[in-house]
């Protein structure tokens, strides 16, 4: 697709991943200057713009509908708009929505900028006690519970840290098979609901911390040392 001389662009804006204050200045500046802010979820990205104190149109783009609403940004932007793309928390199209659409534009030559700003992997690594010189993001685990001890299972002869995400709901699931695979001595740091009120950091064996966040549904990132891991069970 050829794109004309008023070729808009589209902005990665990162956005809080709790605490409203945490926008960037530059952040909030982009969100209120584009033509349309696309989010995951209407009623999140609705939510997060009041709170920053941003009126502008909403677009929606998700894991449902990426792949029929791409193609109508990439034509308002090659029409001159301008656009940012956010997720519900955090830094875009990380773990998240937009990948499609970011093909789409390269291929048309339409400019991408990111944003940068707040990012719960980033967040919960500059708490880490242990080196993370290097480290491997495992990232979400696969969804049905047949598949999920497996994929952890691969990562037990690492020698760095592995980094693990999961639903809210899954906190403790996660926590008992990441038990099971590696021990219940497993060193980890578990931060929960960062830059949030609640926010909560955990460091020790898995052994001890399971059963202080059990059958809590929490925001959290889990990084497990494998540098100094202790294969008692």
């Amino acid at each position: 697709m050829e794109t004309s001389s008023i070729t808009g662009k589209l902005y990665v804006v990162a956005t809080p991943i709790g605490h409203p204050k945490d926008i960037t200045l530059r952040g909030l500046e982009i969100l209120k200057k584009v033509d349309a802010v696309i989010c995951e979820e209407y009623r999140q990205g609705s939510r997060l713009l009041h709170q920053l104190g941003v009126e502008n149109d909403l677009v929606t783009l998700n894991e449902h509908n990426e792949a029929q609403e791409a193609p109508n940004i990439l034509i308002r932007l090659a029409h001159g708009e301008t656009m940012a793309i956010i997720s519900d928390a955090g830094t875009p199209v990380f773990a998240d929505p937009g990948q499609h659409l970011l093909e789409l534009l390269y291929q048309a030559g339409i400019p991408v900028s990111p944003i940068p700003g707040p990012a719960s992997l980033m967040a919960a690594l500059s708490l880490c006690d242990f080196s993370i010189d290097r480290f491997v993001f495992a990232g979400f685990p696969p969804r049905k519970s047949q598949h999920r001890e497996g994929f952890m299972a691969k990562y037990k002869s690492e020698t760095v840290p592995v980094i693990l995400m999961d639903t809210p709901y899954r906190l403790t699931k996660l926590l008992e098979e990441v038990q099971s695979v590696f021990g219940k001595h497993q060193d980890i740091l578990l931060a929960c609901d960062l830059t949030l009120r609640k926010e909560a950091i955990f460091r020790g064996c898995i052994g001890d911390i399971l059963p202080k966040v059990s059958g809590q549904k929490r925001e959290f990132i889990l990084i497990l040392n494998l540098n100094k891991q202790k294969r008692v069970s």
